[in-house]
């Protein structure tokens, strides 16, 4: 199979959206997707981009991406943070997931960062996996916290 991994475009936002909803909906949270295609444009490609974005590309269709931004550790420096890395059901094992991964992995150490981090869901067992294969340290003892924006609204409040 012939694949290309490039750096997203804005006419790719649509693509990258409909697979941003596909993970959504394997992640057991059908609903949870608030972004738009247009928050993804904008917040990808204006003055300060938020995010870079990388895809697979197969027969000229969009069949995986991983969204990248910069973070800082004050232990380590520079974090790149991959927010997602997803392929679509239907090319998984295709190595486009292996090829995206190389291609943030590059990334940072390009960005001369310290580390590269993620989440990955306690029970994605195949992506678990393929991480430890890579020579991910997949950390067991950290909890994510989130403060969601009804969150945020009812801190402020509080102020």
């Amino acid at each position: 199979m012939n694949f290309k991994i490039r750096q997203a475009i804005p006419q790719d936002m649509p693509q990258v959206h409909a697979l941003i909803t596909e993970l959504a909906i394997f992640e057991k949270e059908p609903d949870a997707v608030e972004i738009t295609i247009s928050d993804l444009e904008t917040d990808g490609f204006g003055a300060h981009p938020a995010f870079k974005c990388f895809v697979a590309e197969v027969d000229d269709k969009v069949e995986g991406i991983a969204l990248v931004y910069s973070r800082y550790s004050t232990w380590k420096g520079k974090v790149l943070h991959l927010e997602d890395l997803i392929v679509s059901q239907n090319m998984r094992s295709s190595g486009l997931g292996t090829a995206l991964l190389d291609e943030v992995v590059r990334y940072g150490s390009q960005l001369g960062v310290k580390r590269i981090c993620w989440e990955v869901l306690d029970w994605n067992a195949p992506a678990i996996e393929f991480y430890q294969k890579k020579g991910a340290d997949v950390k067991r003892d950290w909890d994510v916290v989130h403060l969601t924006e009804d969150g945020i609204k009812n801190y402020i409040a509080t102020l």
